[in-house]
């Protein structure tokens, strides 16, 4: 095969076989502030550099300033099905903001935000105090907490990923990771359609 054969329905496609298939890994990787997560620029430390395992990638992003849960694997199916445009899968984050959170955050936030010309999708707030609110977001817009705050008049001080679907967190130390294993992977694998 070329790059631009076509395929047609009555078409038999046969993969050869090129060796055992590596087993697949799955991370959870507690990432601190300043690492990138992927394209690092001079000067900068990517994730790749920093963890030392061999053909894992990260699935998504988390901005430079940002910390928390990212999950890293060699098992390329999960990419589209935890972040294509279609997927509603919940990833949850414990946010600081600079100034008091204003009486009718909780709402706005909720109801949806208006960030240039389109709207977030309605989501979960839970405030835990003056300065400090979880939020569950099941969409991935680019820097879209920081600016849902900014759009409501609030600058975020802190933003850490405590969740993405069922994998949680918990108290692992940052800069560090765990596998991925048992009741917690077929659990993560099954709502991905993949187990």
């Amino acid at each position: 095969a070329v790059l631009g054969d076509k395929v047609s329905e009555k078409d038999v496609v046969d993969v050869r076989y090129r060796g055992k298939q590596k087993p697949y890994i799955y991370i959870a990787y507690n990432k601190p502030k300043e690492i990138v997560t992927h394209s690092a620029q001079k000067g900068e430390k990517e994730i790749k550099h920093v963890v030392g395992i061999k053909d894992v990638y990260p699935i998504g992003r988390l901005d430079k300033d940002s910390h928390g849960l990212i999950i890293l694997t060699n098992d390329g199916r999960i990419t589209e099905r935890l972040l294509g445009p279609t997927q509603k899968h919940e990833k949850e984050y414990l946010v600081k903001t600079k100034e008091k959170l204003r009486s009718s955050f909780k709402e706005k936030m909720e109801k949806g935000v208006k960030i240039e010309s389109e709207f977030t999708a309605p989501c979960k707030v839970k405030i835990l105090n003056d300065q400090t609110f979880k939020i569950i977001l099941t969409e991935g817009k680019k820097h879209q907490i920081r600016r849902m705050c900014v759009a409501l008049f609030q600058e975020v001080a802190d933003l850490q990923r405590i969740r993405i679907m069922n994998i949680e967190l918990g108290t692992l130390p940052v800069g560090q990771f765990r596998n991925i294993e048992g009741e917690e992977l077929q659990t993560f694998l099954q709502s991905l359609d993949l187990a």
